[in-house]
């Protein structure tokens, strides 16, 4: 019997629990443990086959202490928490779920775009306070015929595209492993580097996960220094692939028109120096992925992830750490 351990995961585990007699699955027991003690992670973990988490950092060290450990999946795109290369050398699978909020973060990306072009929140806290003035504020002008620009192109991106030919917006995408001709058949022009698409783009969206060396600080004050003054930057991926210092002085003097962001550096202690920010800035609480249906949609492939490697004795599906060597004969 392989055991699965749940740990920090929100809600309980009737719904995996009724999954698994669906499928038949017979030799998967899960275990739901919260415990927010810093420092007992790894200790809950000696006798786990697979794990789930959230947001527990999942380290080469943690690893080392489970020795049973055979698969760690994140009900989420991004596995920043996760060390590949430590799971990798240790023959430990890493999964994702990805896809599983593309539509909700499509559109929620799409609503910060209408949001800050329209001024609907900055409209809102106007006439709150007591102010009804339609002038007020930066100037609005018509979008059809400018620049979406999207860095990186995934499923979410893709799910986007219906939504801003709508909008009559022109779509430029930087993603390095796409092709020119690949791009064109979704009606895309390629921009050859990520400068390039700043210094077109009227909107720039952030779709790329958070890789460190990579993605970190992919945002920062000369990328945005790049940006038209009469650009918006949209943050729906990770909070640290912008500089937020530098974010924070982009909208404060002027190098950009404004920013809708959906994620911070600091969600741990929930953080940020663009809360103090008024009025060129949108800001939502990591929400854009969230709905009922991406909730369910998160634990059924984070599960099927689970049984793929336990049950069927296979490489998972969305296996991150594509160069994992397992041992099957050892299960």
């Amino acid at each position: 019997m392989a055991k699965v351990i749940y740990f920090n995961i929100d809600d309980n585990l009737d719904y995996e629990n009724k999954l698994l007699r669906e499928w038949n699955i017979k030799d998967i027991e899960l275990a739901e443990i919260k415990d927010k003690s810093p420092g007992k992670f790894a200790g809950y973990l000696a006798d786990a086959d697979g794990l789930v988490v959230e947001y527990e950092q999942v380290t080469r060290e943690v690893i080392e202490q489970c020795p049973k450990l055979k698969c760690v999946s994140v009900q989420s795109i991004g596995y920043n928490n996760l060390d590949v290369k430590g799971a990798t050398d240790l023959g430990v699978c890493l999964t994702n779920a990805p896809g599983f909020c593309a539509p909700e973060v499509a559109l929620h990306t799409i609503g910060l775009l209408i949001d800050l072009v329209r001024k609907i929140t900055y409209y809102d806290k106007s006439v709150r306070a007591g102010k009804w003035d339609p002038l007020a504020g930066y100037k609005t002008g018509r979008i059809s015929g400018m620049t979406f620009g999207m860095v990186f192109f995934g499923q979410i991106p893709k799910a986007m595209l219906p939504m801003l030919k709508a909008l009559e917006l022109e779509v430029l995408v930087y993603a390095p492993t796409k092709t020119k001709e690949y791009l064109a058949g979704y009606g895309c022009e390629k921009a050859e580097t990520l400068d390039d698409l700043l210094e077109k783009s009227d909107f720039v969206s952030l779709h790329c996960p958070l890789i460190k060396g990579v993605t970190y600080h992919l945002i920062g004050e000369p990328q945005l220094r790049k940006m038209k003054k009469t650009a918006f930057l949209l943050n729906t991926a990770r909070g640290a692939v912008v500089d937020e210092q530098a974010l924070i002085k982009a909208l404060t003097e002027g190098w950009i028109k404004g920013a809708g962001i959906d994620v911070i550096e600091d969600e741990t202690n929930e953080q940020s120096g663009l809360f103090k920010l008024n009025g060129n800035v949108v800001i939502t609480p990591h929400a854009a992925f969230m709905s009922e249906d991406s909730f369910y949609a998160a634990r059924r492939i984070a599960l099927e992830q689970l049984v793929q490697r336990l049950h069927d004795k296979k490489l998972p599906s969305n296996l991150v750490n594509k160069d994992v060597k397992v041992d099957f004969s050892k299960d």
